[in-house]
């Protein structure tokens, strides 16, 4: 029997142990880039873009790290992979690379998946001119967010034997628009990482090119596994083109395959509007652990932050970092060759 390939110990370094790590990992691999942008959000922190190849070309591939802060780690290794292996993959000639680093830089400085003022980025993709969507579920769980972790598990039990196990993912994950210290926040206007969006857009003149968009996340489905999500519509040009170039284990939450269900205001809504009929948007999720772990970790984070005791933060800091980026090799390695498979089939799918 053939022993399984794996990677080197030394290409698993690549994880980076914090934002500014990451941060200086990806300005050494690009400064020698021209088409380079950093769009500060304060002294310390920032969101960057690297453009690598002809300043015309027709078609784009887009990898995005950071739009959940805590899961730029993941992001930001594959970033940095890919860029170490530039002359090893099939790009022609009419054909460029976009890297948008750190989204959401705070959050990835903080172990969170959030911005500095509670925003939630890819539920922030709403018109804040029309009423905000609501989320009648999540205000009937608001309270018990905040509850000790046995007394909000029996409200929770109590919601989905009552509505059904997806209507109260939708509750608590679907986005809300009503409690700035809550999970999966809206917001009530741009936030930092939504305006960093159409700065690059507009930068970069992508309006108009071929793009095959890949939103790196990590901590949702199962453990290990490189999930490719498709939130367009189905028989939408970009569904169509995501089910052609990543095959039948794309998934779709309007179709209820997905271990994602259907959420508000999300970062490919921006894309969608953008591509038109010209490409396509996929997020690609890694897996972590169970998902009543994800909701524990990521609800016990907001209450910790609220509470503001430095003890409570700093063990949330540390569940955050794991839960979203475990430490174990193996899924280190796993996440690196998924994310090669990936980007290779998305550059095939742009030439095709």
């Amino acid at each position: 029997m053939k022993k399984c390939p794996t990677l080197p110990d030394a290409a698993l370094k690549i994880f980076p142990a914090s934002y500014a790590s990451a941060r200086s990992q990806f300005i050494d691999a690009v400064q020698s880039l021209e088409n380079r942008i950093s769009i500060p959000l304060d002294d310390a922190l920032s969101t960057e873009a690297a453009w690598l190849g002809p300043a015309d070309a027709e078609h784009v591939l887009v990898l995005i790290s950071g739009t959940h802060g805590v899961e730029g780690t993941v992001g930001a290794a594959i970033q940095a992979d890919t860029l170490n292996r530039i002359a090893e993959l099939p790009i022609v000639g009419n054909t460029a690379l976009l890297f948008i680093f750190a989204l959401n830089p705070h959050g990835f400085q903080h172990h969170r998946r959030c911005d500095g003022d509670g925003i939630d980025l890819n539920r922030n993709f709403v018109d804040f001119s029309k009423p905000l969507p609501q989320n009648p579920g999540y205000i009937e769980l608001m309270d018990a967010i905040y509850l000790p972790e046995n007394e909000r598990a029996a409200r929770f039990r109590e919601y989905k034997n009552t509505h059904g196990n997806n209507a109260f993912e939708i509750a608590i994950s679907g986005g809300q628009y009503t409690d700035p210290n809550g999970p999966f926040f809206g917001g009530t206007s741009p936030g930092h990482g939504n305006r960093a969006i159409e700065q690059i857009i507009a930068h970069y003149k992508l309006e108009g090119r071929h793009l095959a968009v890949v939103d790196i996340h990590s901590g949702l489905g199962p453990y290990g596994h490189g999930e490719i999500i498709c939130d367009h519509l189905p028989g939408t040009a970009g569904f169509r083109d995501a089910m052609k170039w990543y095959g039948p284990a794309t998934t779709a939450p309007a179709e209820g395959t997905s271990s994602s269900v259907q959420k508000e205001g999300l970062l490919d809504y921006r894309w969608h509007e953008l591509m038109k009929e010209r490409g396509s948007f996929v997020t690609l999720e890694f897996g972590t652990y169970s998902i009543e772990s994800l909701f524990g970790t990521v609800l016990n984070d907001h209450r910790a932050w609220k509470s503001g005791k430095a003890d409570e933060i700093f063990q949330s800091s540390e569940n955050m970092r794991e839960h979203f980026c475990p430490a174990d090799p193996l899924w280190r390695e796993l996440i690196l060759v998924k994310g090669r498979q990936i980007i290779q089939l998305a550059l095939k799918g742009l030439q095709s």
